[in-house]
């Protein structure tokens, strides 16, 4: 994908502050940080979301992930961390690469991440839940 901007960045093509990399990932810090210190965890084979991820690629990405969420952690002194992926357009997703953000909490930081809570009415939730089980 030669116009994607991670995979740029996973072939060398654009600089990154790259705080960990093996063979299938790679992560760097965010250019446009929630709080400093929010890190990205990409996969290096392009996959548009999650969905897309072959197995191998989403178990690297999520290890990776953890690896990153704990230097944070050890880094800050503190263990508070919001791991978000956004997967298409409408849940947010800008660049079309799969990627995790690690972003550090602090106590009196002013990120917020808040939605609002919906009910289900009569029977919705187990129509919900045989709806998706058809597909599992």
């Amino acid at each position: 994908m030669e116009e994607c901007v991670f995979c740029k960045i996973v072939n060398g093509s654009i600089p990154a502050a790259k705080v960990y990399e093996d063979d299938k990932v790679i992560s760097f810090l965010d250019i446009m940080p929630a709080n400093k210190g929010h890190c990205l965890v990409v996969p290096k084979k392009h996959a548009q979301t999650l969905i897309e991820m072959s197995e191998d690629d989403l178990i690297a990405t999520v290890k990776a992930a953890k690896k990153v969420a704990r230097a944070l952690s050890l880094s800050f002194g503190n263990g508070s961390f919001n791991m978000v992926m956004n997967n298409g357009k409408e849940a947010g997703q800008i660049v079309n690469h799969a990627h995790i953000h690690i972003i550090p909490r602090f106590q009196k930081d002013r990120l917020r991440i808040k939605w609002s809570h919906l009910k289900y009415e009569g029977d919705e939730i187990k129509e919900y839940a045989e709806k998706i089980k058809k597909f599992i």
